[in-house]
């Protein structure tokens, strides 16, 4: 369980930095709010560090499907826009696919 911690805060460091830019480019906020993107974005990468995995790749490839439940998550609740079943629906395949890549057998 540990890891999903790790890969959900990652997750909303991620995309909290990177909506920060989003605010400052694309929704005329000030400059300022790239401060605390950075330090959003540092602690993202500190965060996918702790993921239990013996391989960097995979672990950022089980990161993909959290990501996007994640980010439809951020849409809904910061975004005030509801996900809708195409986005669902996919969210849906790709967390498949990341438990897959997590919790498949691998030889010791």
């Amino acid at each position: 369980m540990k890891t999903f911690a790790w890969y959900f805060l990652a997750a909303f460091a991620e995309i909290g930095g990177c909506f920060a830019f989003w605010a400052w480019l694309r929704l005329a906020k000030t400059v300022w709010w790239v401060v605390p993107g950075m330090f959003s974005l540092a602690l993202f990468a500190f965060a996918l560090t702790k993921i239990d995995s013996s391989h960097a790749g995979r672990a950022y490839a089980a990161y993909g499907g959290i990501y996007i439940v994640s980010s439809l998550f951020w849409l809904w609740a910061v975004e005030k826009a509801r996900p809708d079943r195409w986005d669902v629906l996919g969210a849906s395949i790709c967390t498949i696919g990341s438990l897959v890549i997590l919790f498949g057998p691998r030889p010791q």
